[in-house]
C-alpha cells in the first residue's frame, strides 16, 4: 500500500516476492489470489479480522451498513 497507494486495486494474477528472515531466496506470495479469497470470503471473518484489515486500510472491510425494509404500509397497496 505504501508503494502503491492505498486505493489500487489488485488484481487476482498479481504475485509478490517477499524477503523472509532465514531464507536465501525471496518466497512468491500470490497477493493478488490473497485479496480476492478474503474480500469474498468477508462475510466469515470476525470481528477482530475485519478490524484488522481495516486498519491495514483496506476500505471493503469496513462494516457496511444494512438497509432497513421499508414499513409494510410503503410496500402493500392501499385496502379499500
Amino acid at each position: 500500500m505504501e508503494r502503491e497507494g492505498a486505493h489500487r486495486p489488485v488484481p487476482r494474477g498479481h504475485a509478490e516476492e517477499v524477503v523472509v528472515d532465514g531464507k536465501t531466496e525471496p518466497v512468491v506470495v500470490k497477493l493478488g489470489v490473497w485479496v480476492s479469497n478474503t474480500k469474498s470470503r468477508r462475510d466469515r471473518l470476525d470481528a477482530d479480522q475485519l478490524a484488522a484489515l481495516a486498519a491495514l486500510g483496506m476500505d471493503w472491510a469496513r462494516p457496511m451498513t444494512v438497509r432497513q425494509p421499508a414499513p409494510d404500509s410503503l410496500c402493500s397497496p392501499p385496502v379499500p
